[in-house]
Parts: C-alpha cells; structure tokens; sequence
C-alpha cells in the first residue's frame, strides 16, 4: 500500500477549507526570511501546500467525472473551484511578489531553479485581479460539457449503450450495422448540438475578456503566455500544420485509397473507416476491465520490472476506474496524485483495441507520476504537455513489442500493431485541425456559430476530411469540432500531442536500433520533470525537438516502412 508523505508544515489532517487554509497563507506571505537557506525552506513549505491542495482538487475531479449525475460530488467540485480557488489565486500572486523580490533570489542554484523561475514570473506578468471571477466561472461552466456528453447513450436492438460502447459497433463487419449505428450516435450527438454552441459561445466570450484584461488582443496570444509556450510559436503551429498536410496527408490518403479496394466499395462512407479491412472480426485482446489492467501490468513487466511494478502499486491500491457505463464522463485521463507520489487511471473501456492502446498511453502518464514524485518542489513536476504527451505516446510504441500478453495469435498480433502505426499517422492530421481551428476560434473572437462551422469545414478538408465522403452528411461533418474536450475544457491543449507524437516516433525509431540504451534515455528524461527546459529534456530523451517538413518525413518514412514489414 502507498500513502501520502508525512507533512513537515501543514497539519497531517489539514481540513480543506478556507477558513484552515487562509492562516497558513498568511503565515507564508509574513514569514520573514533573512538567508538563501530560509527561502528554500519557505519555497519547500509553500510546495507542501500548494501539493495538499491539488491532491484534494484531484480527488473532487476524479469523484465527479466517475459519477457525473452524483449532484454531491458536483457540488464538492464547485465548492473548490468558486470558493477556494478564487481566495487562494491573490495570495498565490503575492507569494510570487515575495519570491521575486527577495535579496537571496540571485543566490538560488540558476542550474536548478531556472525553468521554476522562469514560470514564476510570467505568472506576475498575467496575474489581473478583475480576471479571478471570470476564471472561476470559466471553471465551472466548462465542466457542463462533461454532465452532456457523459449522459448521451443509444440503443441498439432492446439494449441500452454508451456513445463509446456503441462505438464498438463500427467495427462491424457488417457495413448495414455499421451504417446503422454510425448514424444514431451522430443523430444523438447533433440533438445536443445547439446546447453544446450556446456552451461554447458563452466560454468563448469569458476567455476573451480574461484576454483583454492582462492586455492581450485575443485569448490564443494569452494562452501562448499562460501556458508557457517559451520554445515555440504561433507561427511554428502554422509550420507544423503545413508539414503535416504536405508529408502525412499523401500517405493516409493512399492507405484510404487500399482500404476502398480492399472493402471493394464504390465509396468510402465515415462507417467505413474503423472496420479492419482483413474482413476479420474486431481485435478483442481482452475481455473484461479487470483482464486488461492484468494485462497492462505483465505487458509494462515484460518491457521492464520497474514498470509492471508501478501499475501494480495502483491496481493494489484501488488507483482505476476502466469500465465505461452511463452518467460516467467520457473520455479518459491519468490524474497525478501529488502527496501520494501515484496517479488515477480513469478511461471507457469497451473491450476493444482502442482501449488496449488507451491503457498503455495512461500508463505511460501513470509511470511519468511515478518517476517525478520525489522531486524537491512539487512545481517541478508540473511537466509541459509537450513532455508529458512524450511520456504517453512514446509508450505506446514502445509496448508493442510486448503486445503477445494480448495477443496469442500471431496474425492478430501483426494486425494490432499495423493498426497502432497506422494510428499514429492519423493522430497527426487530426491534431493540426483541432489546433488550427483553435487558432482561427480564438482570433475570430466574434464571430458566429454558423461561421465557426464554416471553418471547421474549410480547415478539416485540407487534411483529408477523415478520408471519407461526408455526402449529405454535412451537417454532421460541420460538426464534428464537438466531439473533442479539448476546445470546451482544456483550450490550446492539443498541439502538444502532435510535437510528441513526433518525438514517440524518435523515441520507436531508437528503441527499435537499440532497445536498452532507448529506454534508459526515456526514462531519463521523464524523471527530469520540468526542471529543464522542452528542448533538453527531448535531448535527453536522445531525440529532437523539431516539426520542420524536413524531420516530419523522416520520421513518417521511418513509420511507413515499418507499417510495410507488417
């Protein structure tokens, strides 16, 4: 069994509240601090808070999304999010006023504190008092899209399914039963698509006044800021959907023209593009929740003891919830638990593929947890999506090659794989569009929803439109933006798994020519956390940070031809 790290500041039953937290806020914002010493001893009691807090608003999240008609475990949620954040951001603010003026912040270690600083006083340069309601308020209402999407089901024959267990369906072989279910989950979806506009239209405008009052023009140049974007650009998002239109497009394309052959269809129809073309049955590399955590925990053994052991230590500890059923939220996430040194694996299992592969990306995250629980601050574990989606993604590559615990027939085996490779290329192209739309979102502040669908046609077709012919289905294609979480909770929090898909790639590529040395580079990045910056933690990590044209068909080259050996 695991447990929290013994509090050396915070009481050890610190009720989570205002009127118990407010005094220690205080005590921090007053504690004269006379050395270097004392100041990072201030910085490690400040951390010990600051951990206490998030582990409790993890546990809100994870209690609400797992039962999301529970209006308790709502109302727990709200209560930290309207009246616990909102006291806690102008002390935050302050402690980073006291941090920066201090005479001994010149005598920390620069090597050790550089990239923490770095973020502190950016944080100063966004902070706006008139911004923390709107904030709270951003918080609140995006969780509605959860409460929809987690409520929509079907039904199929005399039984009742969740979006993603009909999902399963379109796998079918059977292209009528296919078409069939296809067309009743989107029919559901577009009955909440006005509700799911007003949602969007009335976060859209919360964030951009959060925009204009830290003095930016629009939410994606502040968000840039806010997400601390220091090693790239606007224009470099530009440069990466440009590179993978010209180098990826052209090769799923193809591999959409095969499977038209292979299905001998006239056309391909969007029920067509997740059947496998073998004419076999959907892969089923497990049966049941329980099977598949057993699974991913001897698969992660079999790559390395160290990783097995670290999903078992969840598994013992009760650190899961697989199964998907009816008022869960959908989706799936690993949630770092940040005094428990572990993470949450929350996700919709379906019994499918996907879900196998699901798995292995959160359990990806769950090692990076792992690894980074022992650094000094508990901001330096607060790693750049554009790391943690390394972690992730690179780990679904890397399994593959123990992907036989699921698999005891060798052609479903090279099936799977095929398909995960397969995958990754397609992630690509999707990544560009949702990022590309946001781009146009954000600086298109007041536009309509019917010019928002408008775009996200004329931005989806470039990149292949899903490779299917939306034929009378425009009003589904128009709006298929609302699928993604993303835009509605997590805005601009997309293009990060494109730059680490990439960098999966170089990791696959070098595990593949040297197994060991591959993983031990991996793994050493990962427990850097965000104590460097992007580009020297994927250098330690033995690959580049780069999405030139140039690297993209290197390593698409690298992924087709691994794709033609299977």
């Amino acid at each position: 069994m695991i447990h929290k790290k013994t509090r050396t500041y915070i009481p050890a039953n610190l009720d989570i509240k205002w009127e118990t937290l407010e005094p220690i806020y205080k005590d921090l914002v007053e504690r004269p601090i006379h050395s270097v010493d004392e100041l990072e001893r201030w910085l490690h009691d400040r951390s010990e808070l600051e951990a206490a807090l998030e582990e409790d608003f993890a546990w809100r999240y994870i209690r609400m999304t797992c039962d999301t008609n529970n209006e308790q475990l709502l109302a727990d949620f709200q209560y930290f999010a309207t009246d616990i954040e909102p006291k806690t951001a102008p002390y935050s603010n302050e402690l980073n006023e006291k941090l920066v003026a201090s005479p001994y912040l010149d005598q920390l270690n620069k090597d050790k504190y550089f990239v923490y600083l770095r973020g502190i006083k950016k944080s100063l340069e966004l902070f706006r008092e008139e911004n923390i309601p709107l904030q709270t308020e951003i918080q609140v209402e995006q969780q509605k899209y959860q409460s929809i999407s987690g409520s929509l089901s079907v039904h199929m024959g005399d039984k009742e399914y969740t979006l993603e267990q009909a999902a399963v369906f379109l796998k079918d072989t059977d292209r009528t039963k296919r078409q069939e279910v296809w067309e009743k989950i989107t029919a559901r979806r577009l009955q909440e698509k006005e509700k799911l506009n007003d949602l969007f239209d009335h976060l859209r405008v919360l964030r951009h006044k959060v925009a204009l009052n830290a003095g930016f023009e629009n939410y994606r140049d502040y968000m840039f800021q806010a997400l601390g974007r220091f090693d790239y650009t606007p224009q470099d998002c530009y440069a990466f959907h440009e590179a993978i239109e010209l180098e990826i497009v052209p090769i799923l394309r193809e591999h959409a023209h095969q499977r038209q052959q292979k299905l001998d269809l006239a056309t391909l129809r969007p029920w067509d593009m997740d059947v496998n073309t073998s004419g076999k049955p959907a892969l089923k590399p497990f049966n049941n929740g329980e099977e598949l955590i057993e699974k991913s925990i001897q698969c992660f053994r079999n790559i390395n003891s160290y990783l097995g052991e670290r999903l078992e230590i969840m598994k013992d500890n009760n650190l899961f919830d697989v199964e998907s059923r009816k008022g869960k939220a959908p989706g799936g996430y690993n949630y770092p638990l940040s005094e428990t040194g572990a993470p949450f694996i929350f996700m919709n299992s379906a019994n499918t593929f996907r879900d196998l592969t699901t798995m292995v990306h959160e359990g990806g995250h769950a090692v990076h947890t792992f690894l980074t629980a022992d650094l000094e601050l508990n901001d330096f574990k607060h790693c750049p999506s554009e790391v943690a989606e390394l972690a992730s993604m690179s780990m679904e590559l890397i399994s593959m090659d123990n992907w036989d615990v699921f698999f005891d027939n060798e052609e479903d085996l090279k099936r799977a794989k095929r398909d995960q490779l397969v995958d990754v290329l397609k992630t690509l192209p999707w990544v560009a569009v949702i990022d590309q739309f946001q781009h146009w979102i954000y600086t298109n502040p007041d536009h309509l929803a019917s010019e928002r669908a408008e775009a996200w046609l004329k931005i989806y077709e470039p990149f292949g439109a899903g490779f299917a012919d939306w034929s009378g289905l425009e009003e589904a294609e128009a709006n298929l933006w609302q699928k993604q979480l993303h835009i509605f909770e997590i805005p601009f929090y997309y293009i990060e798994y494109g730059f680490a898909q990439l960098g999966a790639i170089a990791v696959y590529k070098n595990y593949k020519e040297n197994p060991e040395k591959a993983l031990e580079q991996y793994l050493s990045a990962l427990k850097l956390g965000y104590t460097k910056t992007i580009k020297e933690i994927y250098e330690t990590a033995g690959i580049k940070f780069d999405f030139s044209a140039g690297y993209v068909k290197e390593l698409a080259d690298f992924i087709k031809g691994e794709i033609d050996k299977l």
